[in-house]
């Protein structure tokens, strides 16, 4: 076999892997083309009733911590607003996921950042870690997984678990409730357990 040919079949070879990369990648990004639209139904209403309720969740936080001297609000609060108010039918909506999602991946948080510190494993581990816990205990709840973030960052005491997070969490849970319920069509919750 001469050198021509031994260049002529590694060139060949070379294309077919081009080629079967490319009709990998494109199988792979077909996967995320779509021609659907979003299933969410919106109205005007729906928008300030779920202003309404983050209006005064935030507003009741907030006053509590000036009141009591204590820190009551997080970032993610805000986020679990979005869900009880404007998604409050959603099963990552429901008491047992605020409270659970927010409790266990804050634990994991300050779990981690005890034993591992702050470093780029440990941020990584924390998130990880309590996503998984969440799906395990079937209380996943979305913005609870920027906790542990929240937690690592700002280099938390074993204090943050109780508050902000379940003091907050709960607050959260219970204008939910009262607002929700006040509200013809809404139901809250659609399960507790």
């Amino acid at each position: 076999m001469s050198h021509f040919d031994v260049y002529f079949y590694r060139e060949i070879n070379i294309c077919r892997g081009v080629i079967i990369l490319y009709k990998n990648l494109k199988l792979y990004f077909n996967k995320s083309s779509t021609q659907a639209r979003s299933p969410l139904k919106v109205s005007m209403w729906q928008a300030i009733l779920a202003f309404i309720g983050g209006f005064i969740t935030i507003f009741i936080l907030v006053s509590l911590s000036e009141g009591l001297h204590l820190s009551l609000l997080i970032a993610p609060f805000g986020a679990s607003c979005v869900l009880a108010f404007a998604l409050p039918e959603a099963a990552v909506s429901q008491p047992r996921n605020i409270i659970g999602g927010h409790f266990i991946t804050a634990l994991c948080g300050l779990v981690i950042y005890h034993w591992l510190g702050n470093g780029i494993w440990a941020l990584s581990l924390a998130v990880g870690l309590g996503i998984a816990l969440m799906i395990l205990t079937k209380t996943t709840h979305p913005p609870a997984g920027a906790n542990p973030i929240v937690v690592i960052t700002a280099a938390s005491s074993w204090s943050f678990l109780i508050t902000p997070v379940l003091i907050g969490s709960i607050v959260v849970v219970c204008v939910a409730l009262l607002y929700n319920n006040l509200i013809k069509h809404r139901k809250y919750p659609t399960f507790w357990l």
